[in-house]
């Protein structure tokens, strides 16, 4: 007997802290996984580019979601064989009263309405305007990002983006990206640990 629970964790703007709060999980977490939706990127070549002359990433039709959709599947459909296949579990481990967890971070996965019914727990970390920009002037990208591409295309699609996330779905748990890390994992852990530990009482009743 095992439970499924999917965590996602949704940063539509770059350098927000998500990859963090996942790894940190995981690595807190028995039984548990990461799909992330930035592995799914479609070749450079066949995304498509606006009038602005700036590629269109911040879009779905970036992304290959039809192969994102199927390793989540893949996962909810037997998680044990899933983490087996991939190492991450001992081949003679038994699936006895086990409790499984999907971590799937990206920047689309709320729009995505198929990928966002399956979500159990959902997170958002949030970071204004000032703070992302800095951040990503900071960082190096190859290719660079062409002149005026955070102002006239990452800010634009993602306040987009999020007002379309937010027509789709109200169940969603908004963290403040500014506040010390370590208050933020540990805030999320407790949360997630109260839903595993609520979830193997109702098994053990």
């Amino acid at each position: 007997l095992y439970f499924i629970i999917s965590i996602c964790f949704n940063r539509r703007v770059t350098n927000g802290g998500k990859s963090t709060l996942s790894q940190f999980l995981h690595q807190k977490i028995h039984n548990s996984c990461i799909i992330a939706q930035d592995t799914y990127f479609k070749d450079d070549f066949v995304v498509p580019v606006d009038s602005n002359g700036f590629k269109q990433y911040d879009t779905l039709d970036a992304l290959h979601m039809e192969e994102m959709m199927k390793e989540v599947c893949s996962w909810k459909k037997d998680p044990h064989e899933f983490l087996r296949q991939r190492g991450l579990i001992a081949k003679d481990s038994s699936t006895d009263d086990e409790l499984y967890v999907l971590i799937v971070e990206g920047f689309l996965i709320f729009n995505h309405r198929p990928l966002n019914e399956m979500f159990d727990m959902r997170y958002f970390l949030e970071i204004p305007y000032d703070v992302c920009k800095m951040r990503r002037s900071m960082r190096v990208y190859a290719p660079p990002d062409p002149p005026n591409y955070f102002d006239g295309y990452v800010w634009p699609m993602y306040l987009q983006n999020r007002e379309e996330m937010e027509r789709i779905t109200s169940e969603i748990v908004f963290l403040d990206g500014l506040k010390p890390k370590d208050e933020v994992l540990a805030a999320v852990y407790e949360d997630i640990h109260k839903e595993i530990a609520r979830l193997q009482g109702k098994a053990a009743s």
